[in-house]
């Protein structure tokens, strides 16, 4: 059983235009939770995979099967969860998440048009302003 994930998704070069590392962004759950037949194993000996201690680290675990995953949920909590409830939690999560996506691109959308009406908006203000200038100097030289 191969427990690697895809190294795409564990890209540390990515990061956004202010330096911050972009946390991977998972759109299958099943690339991290595998199906409970593949997970819940009759033998109860103990697999060898490795796993990222960092960037260029690696190290080796003997894990033994279980019907359980461990999830962290945040605020430096985590909680032991079937298999079975650890995806759908992690599917309605995932739900979730790509709802909340949505909302702010439309958001964003949004306020692009208005910053672009107020910019219009603000080169009209400032043509009339050296309009009116250009009237006032007129009106004194006469």
């Amino acid at each position: 059983m191969s427990t690697e994930a895809p190294k795409s998704i564990y890209d540390a070069g990515k990061a956004n235009p202010r330096g911050i590392p972009q946390a991977p962004f998972v759109e299958k759950v099943e690339d991290f939770v595998k199906s409970p037949e593949e997970v819940e194993m009759d033998s109860d000996e103990p697999f060898t995979t490795n796993y990222e201690l960092n960037d260029t680290l690696y190290a080796k675990a003997a894990i033994t099967p279980t019907k359980t995953v461990y999830l962290w949920l945040g605020a430096n909590v985590m909680l032991e969860y079937p298999t079975t409830e650890a995806i759908e939690l992690l599917q309605q999560r995932l739900k979730a998440a790509n709802e909340s996506l949505a909302t702010c691109e439309e958001d964003l959308e949004f306020l692009k048009e208005n910053i672009t009406t107020m910019e219009v908006n603000t080169a009209r203000v400032y043509n009339w302003d050296v309009q009116k200038r250009k009237e006032l100097k007129a009106q004194e030289k006469e």
